[in-house]
């Protein structure tokens, strides 16, 4: 007994007596069991934000290349009993989400590389929203706060998460993914740590975080510095938000090319001291690369090609100078034909991106302080539920005029 205080020895000595009389009952044995399920955390009162009250829908496409709006999970009973919540995760209810081209190509290809659509599957990774639910081992995040969700969900075990390069994570789980289903639903389950606050950004912006971490990435990893002669090759929405950045990090000159002269009408008007180059029909990948070069005054150390087609990456080989760089952001098909000798000869440094990592922090703040102001390139916005006519106009651009597509659920 020697473990026991002096008072409780004092009881325990004692026969049957008022003392104990006085103790507090204890309804049942399981009062003195820490219960293994919280309850989750939800809106205190309807006023603050209205519950989870329309069906979840999503996105889907299949192998056979359909494309079609039908419910989806979490349900609603779901979302408001929290059911489904794991350690550490939230619910989100998103309210904006970008088409991504590999959202489009996923559609019409049903595979990237080896990525490949083999069931109904759900798109969609460029999105923000409003959290409705958090699970009790949640601290950071609150009912109300507004996110962009960075679509990742990684082992936290391997050698690239382990030293901070995640996006080369050997179990990665990226939504949108096959088989992992994206974020294009009305709700959605996601891990805290992934969910960044946006404080009173719109959600648009917060939308447009995705596609800013990948150029952002491309930029940091390019080293891109005040003064540097730049070429970026495709102005879609990932060569104008390169663009974007290039532009506030300082770089000069800046030349921009692409086979859609309205396109090059955006850059210009986005950044109107950059110079454009249209990509013609039958013009070689020597004589493009060239153009370019004197476009920019034969400068050229650095090219971020944002296309991912062949001739474009082989056209920006041959626009750098001896020691250069062309760095390629863009994705495309598996196996490509590149200007070797021309690489070894000129001792140009060829390098790829995939993805991004730890990003997101320093995209928040360049969209929040104003030092980019990514509104120009949102052409179209639909409905959730018009989903399949937002996809249409996404993929025939050149037709549209489509840039970013924002897809939103009110």
């Amino acid at each position: 007994m020697s473990r026991i205080s002096p008072a409780v020895r004092s009881l325990l000595r004692q026969p049957y007596s008022s003392q104990w009389r006085k103790m507090p009952a204890i309804a049942s044995p399981q009062a003195w069991i820490k219960p293994a399920y919280q309850p989750v955390r939800h809106l205190a009162t309807p006023a603050a934000m209205p519950p989870a009250s329309k069906e979840n829908i999503g996105v889907y496409c299949n192998p056979a290349h359909d494309l079609w709006v039908k419910e989806s999970g979490p349900s609603v009973e779901e979302v408001k009993s929290g059911s489904l919540l794991k350690e550490g995760e939230v619910t989100i209810a998103i309210k904006s989400t970008g088409i991504c081209g590999s959202d489009v190509h996923f559609w019409r290809h049903g595979r990237i590389g080896p990525m490949v659509v083999e069931h109904d599957h759900i798109l969609g990774h460029e999105s923000a929203g409003e959290v409705i639910a958090v699970h009790p081992s949640v601290k950071t995040l609150s009912i109300g706060d507004r996110v962009a969700v960075e679509p990742s969900q990684i082992c936290n075990k391997c050698e690239p998460c382990l030293t901070g390069r995640y996006n080369g994570c050997l179990e990665m789980r990226f939504m949108s993914t096959p088989p992992v289903d994206g974020l294009l639903r009305r709700y959605v389950n996601h891990s805290a740590i992934w969910c960044h606050k946006i404080g009173d950004m719109s959600y648009e912006d917060g939308a447009m975080l995705e596609p800013l971490s990948v150029s952002l990435a491309g930029m940091q990893r390019a080293h891109i510095a005040l003064g540097d002669p730049v070429l970026i090759c495709g102005a879609g929405p990932i060569g104008l938000m390169t663009l974007l950045c290039c532009a506030a990090a300082g770089a000069e000159p800046i030349v921009i090319t692409d086979i859609d002269q309205n396109r090059l009408n955006v850059a210009k008007e986005i950044c109107p001291r950059v110079r454009t180059y249209k990509v013609e029909p039958g013009v070689s990948m020597e004589e493009a690369g060239a153009a370019m070069s004197k476009l920019a005054g034969g400068t050229l150390t650095t090219a971020l090609e944002c296309s991912g087609v062949e001739s474009s990456i082989a056209a920006a080989i041959y626009s750098v100078k001896f020691g250069g760089k062309v760095f390629v952001i863009g994705v495309g098909k598996p196996d490509m034909q590149i200007p070797f000798m021309r690489l070894s000869t000129q001792e140009i440094d060829l390098q790829f991106q995939y993805r991004y990592a730890n990003t997101w922090p320093r995209a928040i703040r360049l969209v929040q302080s104003g030092v980019l102001d990514m509104k120009r390139l949102v052409t179209h916005r639909f409905d959730l539920e018009d989903a399949v006519s937002a996809f249409e106009t996404s993929a025939a651009s050149a037709k549209t005029g489509a840039i970013k597509v924002l897809i939103q659920s009110p």
